[in-house]
């Protein structure tokens, strides 16, 4: 799909170099290749991003139906974590 729409803007350059002052190439450029490349592009990308999502929407729950992170909360669960004063949730090992 992006190979047609490389072709067209190269020929709407080629058109814009032929126009007799650069306002008009200008105008041929925006009205002939980017205006409507964009429209046709962003029509033509419709179905993917909805695809997109709803696959999103099904892989991620609701921020109301979760239940809280009990990573993020501010005072440890384990009470030797506490105590240690360490933040990683790793092995401690016994100091001699």
């Amino acid at each position: 799909m992006y190979i047609i729409a490389i072709a067209w803007i190269y020929v709407v350059v080629l058109m814009s170099f032929t126009e007799e002052s650069f306002v008009a190439g200008l105008a041929t450029f925006l009205f002939y290749g980017l205006a409507p490349l964009a429209l046709l592009l962003y029509l033509i990308g419709t179905p993917q991003r909805r695809r997109n999502r709803r696959r999103r929407e099904a892989h991620v729950p609701a921020a109301d139906d979760c239940p809280p992170d009990p990573a993020s909360s501010e005072s440890p669960s384990d009470p030797g974590l506490a105590a240690s004063g360490s933040s990683d949730a790793g092995p401690q090992k016994a100091k001699p």
